[in-house]
């Protein structure tokens, strides 16, 4: 799909092309009209000439007399005019020299100016004209005008070239120049995200349709930040709340297992209430850790640590949680250093992401993590062996309550680990 700049520019490029084609055009078939109105005009004064030489009485004038009386004249003009007289009966009484064997043709009656082929394949323009019995033509050869106007068409052709880049350099600049408050608009509409909902879209003073779009995307940000906030409080204030009515029904729960501790069923039933419990408020512990995250308090302390002693210490746990699952963990390198971090939400970050790819891991598949510290700074890889996503679900991953199923078609989880990820790097 070709861009807005570019249709603009094709448009413009398009349309003064054409009309300066049209222009050209209409001015080639003037300036053709107008040198052959003027060779009419030169035949007209020319006749005016020769009819002096038939005065005072042309039909006095005879046949034998005519050729004395127009000859010297026509040998004045000889290289402009060619010339030839018949009577009312068509019959030729005189030629100009420079006709050769070449007859000029009949007109016809009431035809004053016409264009014609000659034998000799020249194209003439001939005027006729009546003193008394006799006709006569005055031709001139259309060459020079055909030289002329080819002339023309080649430098058109030429100008046709240089209007249309010319064109298209001022039309793809118009069109940048006319798309720039809509190229800042999108630029300003692709950095409000999630966590940046307070930027707006400068709106231009020009009070057009542009200032009127950003205007109206203003207000649809407005509405969605207000509801971007109240989900946010919703979050913060039911996770805040909820965890006092879990913390109370945990210690029902442990005092009744304690009780029933000699009835080994219920003692099981209350086990995986407590179960569920822990699961319950691990998910209230990280919708308030994402509140937080959003609301802009969590603000980590950086300190300078050992890089190594971390990565061994995330390893050791990492290759716990891996034989739970049937996965062999590996720590590839592991090179000293010290950097600035903060330890304990970059533990969070490194353990929410080899949970991670354990639930898409199959039993004995491999899992690597390697660290790595050089004049670059410090890299932390992990690869696994799980199934991957499609291309177009990859922009999701990050997205909170997003899941997928792991290569036994189970969802486990719920959806928030990279979510966490994703607030502590960002």
């Amino acid at each position: 799909m070709k861009s807005l700049t570019v249709r603009l520019t094709l448009a413009f490029t398009v349309i003064v092309t054409v009309t300066t084609a049209l222009l050209l055009a209409l001015g080639g078939w003037m300036l053709s009209r107008q040198v052959i109105d003027g060779q009419q005009l030169l035949h007209e004064a020319e006749f005016e000439e020769v009819r002096g030489r038939l005065e005072p009485d042309p039909y006095a004038v005879t046949v034998a007399e005519i050729p004395a009386r127009l000859r010297e004249h026509v040998e004045i003009d000889a290289a402009l005019f060619l010339f030839q007289v018949h009577d009312d009966a068509g019959n030729i009484v005189f030629r100009s020299p420079n006709l050769g064997d070449t007859l000029l043709p009949d007109t016809g009656e009431g035809k004053s100016h016409g264009i014609y082929r000659l034998a000799s394949h020249d194209r003439v323009l001939i005027s006729e004209f009546t003193q008394g019995p006799w006709h006569v033509q005055i031709a001139s050869l259309l060459e020079p005008t055909e030289r002329l106007l080819t002339d023309y068409v080649k430098v058109s052709v030429l100008l046709l070239g240089v209007v249309l880049v010319a064109g298209a350099g001022l039309g793809y600049g118009f069109a940048r120049l006319a798309l720039n408050p809509v190229r800042a608009m999108r630029e300003t509409a692709a950095r409000i995200r999630a966590d940046n909902l307070s930027e707006r879209i400068p709106v231009p003073a020009t009070r057009d349709e542009i200032s009127a779009l950003a205007e109206l995307l203003n207000r649809m940000f407005d509405r969605l930040e207000g509801s971007f906030n109240q989900v946010r409080r919703f979050t913060a204030d039911a996770s805040h709340e909820l965890k006092t009515p879990l913390a109370l029904i945990r210690l029902h729960a442990e005092k009744l297992r304690e009780r029933v501790k000699t009835d080994e069923a219920a003692a099981a039933e209350i086990g995986e209430l407590l179960e569920e419990i822990d699961r319950l408020h691990q998910t209230v512990e990280v919708l308030l850790f994402l509140a937080k995250a959003d609301a802009g308090v969590l603000a980590p302390t950086l300190q300078a640590g050992n890089v190594q002693s971390l990565v061994s210490d995330v390893a050791e746990d990492a290759g716990v949680l891996a034989e739970d699952r049937g996965v062999n963990f590996s720590l590839e390198r592991n090179d000293a250093g010290q950097t600035k971090f903060e330890p304990t939400l970059l533990r969070q970050l490194l353990l929410n992401l080899i949970t991670n790819a354990l639930n898409v891991s199959a039993r004995g598949a491999k899992l690597a993590l390697s660290s790595r510290v050089d004049h670059e700074g410090w890299t932390l890889e992990l690869r696994d062996e799980g199934p991957g996503l499609p291309e177009d679900q990859l922009p999701r991953i990050f997205e909170r309550f997003v899941r997928y199923e792991h290569a036994a078609g189970e969802k486990r989880g719920h959806g928030l680990g990279l979510a966490i990820c994703s607030s502590i790097v960002g």
